[in-house]
C-alpha cells in the first residue's frame, strides 16, 4: 500500500458523489447572508477548515460552539457535517434548526438519518465514503475509522470555495487579503 491507493479511493469517492447536489450546495451558500458550520471530532476540524476558507471568501460564517458565534435565525444557514449521520450532538443541531425554521445543508454519507431526513432530500450531499460505522454492503477503506470520508469532505468542500471564488470573481491576491494578519 502506498499514498497512490488513498489517493485513488478519494478519487473514486469524489467521483461517485452527486454533482448536481454539490452545485445547488455552491448556490444556497452563495446566497446565504450568515452561514454556521457545525461538527465533531475529525468531521468538525473539516467544517471548521470550511469555515475559514468561506470567511477568506468574504462571507459572514459563524462555528458553532465558539464564544463569539451569535445565535442562529430562521433566515440563516446552518451547514452541518456527519459522515455516519449519526453524531448525537449533530443530529440535534438539525432538530433545532428545524423548530426555528432554520435552513439546513448536511454533507454525510449516510442518507438514511434523522439528520439527512431533518435536512430533507434537497438538502443533503451524500459523500459515499466508509465511516467508522460500517453500512450492509459499504465497500470497505484500506484507511481506519472515517479518514476516506474525511479527506473526502476536505477536498468536496475546498472545491465548493474555489466555485464560490469564480462566482464571486475572487482572485488570489483578494482572497489573501482576507487572511490572517496576525501571525
Amino acid at each position: 500500500m502506498n499514498v497512490n491507493d488513498i489517493v485513488a479511493e478519494v478519487a473514486s469517492v469524489l467521483q461517485q458523489t452527486d454533482s448536481q447536489s454539490a452545485e445547488k450546495a455552491v448556490e444556497r451558500i452563495y446566497r446565504a447572508k450568515r452561514i454556521f458550520v457545525a461538527g465533531e471530532g475529525r468531521s468538525g476540524l473539516m467544517a471548521k477548515s470550511f469555515a475559514m476558507r468561506l470567511m477568506h471568501l468574504g462571507l459572514v460564517v459563524y462555528v458553532i460552539g465558539e464564544t463569539t458565534t451569535p445565535s442562529v435565525k430562521k433566515e440563516d444557514l446552518l451547514i452541518l457535517v456527519s459522515g455516519s449521520g449519526k453524531t448525537k450532538s449533530v443530529e440535534w443541531l438539525s432538530v433545532k434548526a428545524k423548530e426555528l425554521g432554520t435552513e439546513l445543508l448536511v454533507f454525510t454519507a449516510n442518507a438514511d438519518t434523522l439528520l439527512a431526513q431533518n435536512a430533507g432530500e434537497e438538502s443533503v450531499v451524500i459523500v459515499p465514503a466508509a465511516t467508522k460505522y460500517r453500512k450492509p454492503g459499504e465497500k470497505m477503506s484500506i484507511q481506519p475509522l472515517g479518514s476516506l470520508f474525511d479527506q473526502s469532505i476536505h477536498l468536496l468542500f475546498d472545491w465548493i470555495c474555489l466555485s464560490l471564488s469564480e462566482r464571486k470573481s475572487l482572485d488570489h491576491d483578494q482572497v489573501l487579503g482576507m487572511h490572517s494578519n496576525m501571525e
